[in-house]
C-alpha cells in the first residue's frame, strides 16, 4: 500500500471535469438551469482554491484566538446560509440559528476533540478546522431542513390552532423528523453503500482500514450528535418567533 497521495497536477484536476462536462450537457440537453450549475461549480473551484492557500497560512498558526476566531466565523456563516429557504425571515431568525449551531456544534466539537481525541492543545489547526467543518455543515443543514419543514407544517394548520402548544409540538416533532432523514439514511449506508471521505482518505494515504474505521465512526458520531442537537436547539429557541409569524401570515 502506498504510504503517500500522488501529488495532483493541474493536467489530473482538469480530467476530473470530464464527468462533469458530460453531466452539464445533458443539464443542457433537458433544458434545466445550466448557469446555476456552471456557477455552483465555478464557486466551488474558486472557493475551494481560495481555502488551500488560507489553510496553508492557518496551519502554520499557534494563535488560539485566530482559531477561535475563526471557528465563530464558520458558526455565523453556517447560521446565516442554513435560513437560506426562509430570507424574509432571515433576520428575525438568525440568533436561533447561531445559538443552535453553536451550542449543538460546539458541544459535539468539545466532546470529540477533547474527550475521544484527546487534543493538546485544543487549537491545533490540522484538526481542530476539520471536524468543526464538518459537525457545523451538518448542523447547518439539519437547521435548514428543520426550520423550512416546520414553517411549512404550521402554514398548514387552521390560525385557530395555532396558539395550542400541542399544535407547535406536534410540528416540531415533524421538523426533527424530517431533520434527521439524511443523517440516519448515513447511518445506514456507511460501510455498505459507501465509504465515507475520511475513511477513504486515510485508505488512500496508508493508513489501516481497522483503523480508519475507528476514526469514521467517531466521525458518524459527531455528525449525527451535532445535526439532532442544533436541530433540537433551534425548534426550541425559535417557538415563539415562529409561531408570530405564521399568525400574521394568517391574519
Amino acid at each position: 500500500m502506498n504510504d503517500n497521495l500522488q501529488v495532483l497536477s493541474l493536467v489530473d484536476l482538469a480530467i476530473a471535469f470530464i464527468p462533469v462536462i458530460v453531466a452539464l450537457f445533458f443539464i443542457y440537453l433537458w433544458s434545466l438551469n445550466i448557469k446555476q450549475a456552471g456557477y455552483a461549480l465555478a464557486r466551488m473551484l474558486v472557493q475551494l482554491l481560495l481555502i488551500g492557500y488560507v489553510l496553508s497560512y492557518i496551519f502554520y498558526s499557534d494563535s488560539p484566538w485566530l482559531i477561535g476566531i475563526i471557528l465563530l466565523s464558520m458558526v455565523s456563516i453556517s447560521s446565516w446560509i442554513a435560513l437560506r429557504t426562509l430570507e424574509k425571515y432571515r433576520i428575525i431568525l438568525i440568533k436561533h440559528g447561531f445559538i443552535a449551531i453553536l451550542l449543538g456544534g460546539g458541544f459535539t466539537l468539545l466532546v470529540i476533540s477533547q474527550g475521544a481525541l484527546g487534543l493538546t492543545p485544543w487549537y491545533q489547526p490540522q484538526v481542530i478546522i476539520p471536524l468543526a467543518g464538518m459537525i457545523f455543515a451538518n448542523a447547518m443543514n439539519s437547521v435548514s431542513l428543520s426550520a423550512e419543514r416546520i414553517f411549512s407544517e404550521l402554514s398548514s394548520q387552521l390560525p385557530p390552532k395555532l396558539s395550542k402548544t400541542t399544535t407547535y409540538q406536534s410540528a416540531r416533532n415533524n421538523a426533527l423528523n424530517a431533520a434527521t432523514i439524511p443523517v440516519i439514511n448515513s447511518l445506514f449506508a456507511v460501510g455498505l453503500v459507501s465509504l465515507p471521505g475520511m475513511m477513504t482518505g486515510q485508505i488512500l494515504s496508508g493508513v489501516s482500514p481497522l483503523i480508519a474505521a475507528r476514526y469514521q465512526i467517531i466521525v458518524m458520531c459527531m455528525i449525527f450528535a451535532s445535526a439532532i442537537l442544533s436541530a433540537v436547539v433551534f425548534l426550541l429557541l425559535s417557538e415563539k418567533d415562529i409561531t408570530n409569524i405564521i399568525k400574521k401570515q394568517s391574519d
